[in-house]
């Protein structure tokens, strides 16, 4: 009996349900962050209806050339040096694509931290949040993904700004 009830107790105490997780998952490559909770919410913006736009965007495989494209980019581009010289960019590359994923209705979940927390040491200035939609424009163009198409991600995604622009 009193092995049961210690296995009955191991159990509850080893099993944190998903939704209280507060240890983000990583990749052996990616740095260690702060203990979090993790939550869909953290992505920024609710998730567009039906699975059109997801489509449109050539679904999983399509999203990753993006946001693969578009870390390319910033990383090479002098503009934005100077708030991205500090990050991890396999965790940045798999947030991103998981946040893409999730409000392109694909299926995702999002891992990673809300949008004030991650950014707000980074001191973005208008003029560097304009810098990342281009690039993030040209990526989207570069893997065909309709002007129109564009426009609802960046609708969803514009609110953002409030959050990430600090300077």
């Amino acid at each position: 009996m009193r092995t049961a009830i210690a296995c009955a107790l191991s159990a509850i105490f080893l099993a944190a349900p998903a939704f209280a997780q507060t240890t983000p998952p990583t990749s052996p490559s990616e740095e260690e962050v702060d203990p979090y909770t993790i939550s869909d919410a953290n992505a920024g913006a609710n998730p567009v209806a039906g699975r059109d736009l997801f489509v449109v965007f050539h679904g999983h495989e399509g999203i990753g050339r993006i946001v693969d494209d578009l870390v390319a980019q910033v990383q090479a581009d002098p503009r934005l040096t100077e708030i991205f010289k500090a990050s991890d960019f396999v965790r940045l590359r798999r947030t991103l694509k998981e946040q893409f994923c999730y409000i392109l209705n694909g299926g995702c979940s999002y891992t990673g931290r809300d949008m004030v927390s991650v950014h707000a040491d980074h001191g973005v200035t208008t003029a560097e949040f304009n810098a990342l939609v281009e690039i993030l424009q040209a990526a989207m163009t570069r893997e065909g993904v309709a002007f129109s198409a564009q426009n609802k991600l960046l609708a969803k995604l514009a609110p953002m700004k409030r959050e990430t622009v600090t300077r």
